[in-house]
């Protein structure tokens, strides 16, 4: 039974990949490490708050772009849609939204090629939505989102 609890009762630790604090390997000494990334500067992870800023930014100028269409009225829900399609648009070519880009951060997949696509940002960005898998990450500062699609929001200076 303590195999159980443990894995929802232990905290951020628990985050971890298997194998990771088990000692058969040293600890990561920084998020991205195993992913081979670097400890700072462009191409490291990036941080939990500028991300979070990021998505701040991107739903102001959601709310903006929709009370466009919906002046003089309120956008409501327009705005959800918005962000949707900036968001899956602006991922899926360029790797950031307008707010990532204004903070330096951008998305990108693990491997050789670092596009996400519209394969990957249509699911990623529905996820993201729901808040619950962006807000539960690994060491590496990964969300669920990130885990499942096979990327990673890195520093782009």
């Amino acid at each position: 039974m303590t195999r159980w609890t443990g894995s929802w009762l232990s905290g951020p630790r628990a985050a971890l990949e298997p194998g990771a604090d088990a000692g058969d390997r040293p600890a990561q000494s920084y998020p991205g490490e195993r992913l081979g990334l670097p400890e700072e500067g462009p191409g490291s992870v990036a941080g939990t708050g500028v991300r979070a800023l990021a998505l701040l930014i991107d739903a102001v100028l959601s709310g903006l772009v929709a009370g466009l269409f919906t002046a003089p009225e309120l956008p409501r829900n327009w705005s959800l849609l918005a962000w949707f399609l900036i968001t899956v648009i602006a991922v899926s070519f360029f790797g950031f939204t307008p707010g990532m880009k204004m903070l330096g951060i951008r998305v990108a997949r693990l491997g050789e090629n670092p596009m996400v696509g519209p394969l990957r940002a249509i699911p990623r960005t529905i996820l993201v939505a729901l808040i619950i898998p962006a807000a539960i990450w690994d060491a590496d500062r990964r969300g669920l989102h990130d885990k499942l699609f096979g990327t990673v929001v890195v520093r782009t200076r």
